[in-house]
């Protein structure tokens, strides 16, 4: 049978040295929650793969939300979370005891904080070979020199530093070898091994460590989250800017669409899909910050079959762009041109649609509105304009 590899990613911790928010794994970075960003280097790094998660048992809706962004077929290749304990080295011992049900002996099991998601294909493929020899964990070699120190602080050693690695995850085992290690530490009540190597060491076996990465750091503090956000950003240096402007007449009915939001009124707009004009210029200004046409070119109004469709479509196409670019949407500023209806007491309804369809901040989402003193077609009430830009960062 074909080698199979599975990850195995503990995110059953509180992440208290992260200070309030709640557990650090679940936190957004660079507007993704950690463990989703996590779980897609791993899985994009190694396309056989699966991966299950070890969670807490309050945190299961907290996960779901992770796992929802993640593309259709990344989520095909998770397995079920399961239970963790209290301690690290319970939940990595219950989720093995879990993936005993798919896993064989020979199979390699990578073994990878939640809170690591800087992860490298290069890296994950140094773990794999080191799987198949038995154990490996990747490390990295230090550079400062370091002291052991008695419990008054006292000096009492001075290892030699060409000796010593600071390890990392994805820590990387024959299954076989790392289940049945756990399962005597457990039976022998051997609870104070902090690793996974700590483990297969105390059980007689050999461990190698092969290069790590210093981007493969572990979000602990407030002070890694700021790094870490800094450093996505330094990821996006291309700074763009689009402009959207739309305009739909008024009609008969006795509702409008404004940025996702349905809003009684005396009359209708006229557009060949829900003529949200709001919508459509947002759409526009994102297609326009990355020179991709306009929303006639993605959306044709020749084309029956998006009569009548639903606006948020269409954002949510451009957004899917800008991602599929490695991009990420960092502002939408729009404004409304209209007498009437009044947009003020529908305002954060539709800054909440448009920041939940964009999956932003809602702090990132600005809509304003103004007349034009009823001179022109809008002063007449002839129609409602609105104008957009967008502020995108690209790789």
């Amino acid at each position: 049978m074909a080698e199979r590899c599975v990850f195995l990613v503990v995110a059953a911790g509180r992440g208290s040295r992260a200070g309030a928010g709640g557990p650090k794994q679940y936190r957004e970075l660079g507007g993704k929650q950690v463990l989703t960003r996590t779980l897609e280097a791993l899985l994009r790094a190694a396309p056989d793969a699966r991966a299950l998660t070890v969670i807490h048992a309050d945190d299961r809706d907290l996960y779901d939300a992770a796992v929802a962004p993640l593309s259709k077929d990344l989520r095909e290749k998770l397995l079920p979370p399961t239970i963790g304990g209290a301690t690290r080295q319970e939940s990595v011992c219950n989720g093995l005891d879990t993936l005993a049900n798919v896993c064989a002996a020979d199979d390699l099991v990578l073994i990878h904080d939640a809170a690591r998601p800087f992860v490298s294909a290069a890296l994950i493929e140094r773990a794999k070979e080191a799987a198949r020899k038995g154990a490996g964990i990747p490390g990295l070699a230090v550079t400062d020199t370091i002291k052991q120190i008695a419990g008054d602080a006292r000096i009492i050693a001075t290892p030699e530093r060409a000796t010593l690695r600071a390890v990392q995850t994805p820590q990387a085992f024959r299954f076989g070898l790392i289940h049945k290690a756990h399962l005597a530490a457990r039976a022998d009540g051997a609870g104070d091994l902090t690793d996974d190597a700590a483990v297969a060491e105390w059980a007689g076996h050999c461990v190698f460590v092969f290069p790590g990465e210093a981007e493969n750091g572990k979000l602990t503090t407030l002070e890694d989250f700021v790094r870490a956000e800094a450093k996505l950003l330094n990821d996006l240096p291309d700074i763009r800017t689009g402009m959207g402007f739309d305009v739909h007449a008024l009609g008969e009915g006795d509702h409008v669409w404004l940025g996702g939001v349905k809003i009684p009124h005396n009359q209708a707009l006229i557009g060949h899909s829900d003529a949200d004009v709001l919508l459509h210029a947002i759409t526009d200004a994102v297609l326009g910050a990355i020179a991709d046409g306009d929303i006639g070119a993605h959306f044709p109004p020749s084309d029956e079959k998006w009569r009548g469709a639903s606006s948020d479509r269409f954002l949510a196409h451009a957004v899917a762009l800008v991602a599929a670019r490695g991009g990420r949407i960092a502002h939408i500023d729009a404004t409304l041109i209209c007498e009437r209806p009044k947009v003020g007491p529908h305002r954060e309804a539709i800054r909440a649609r448009i920041a939940e369809i964009m999956d932003l901040p809602l702090d990132r989402v600005a809509v304003k509105a103004t007349t034009s003193e009823q001179l022109g077609f809008t002063g007449r009430q002839e129609g409602i304009a609105a104008q957009a830009l967008a502020t995108v960062r690209l790789p």
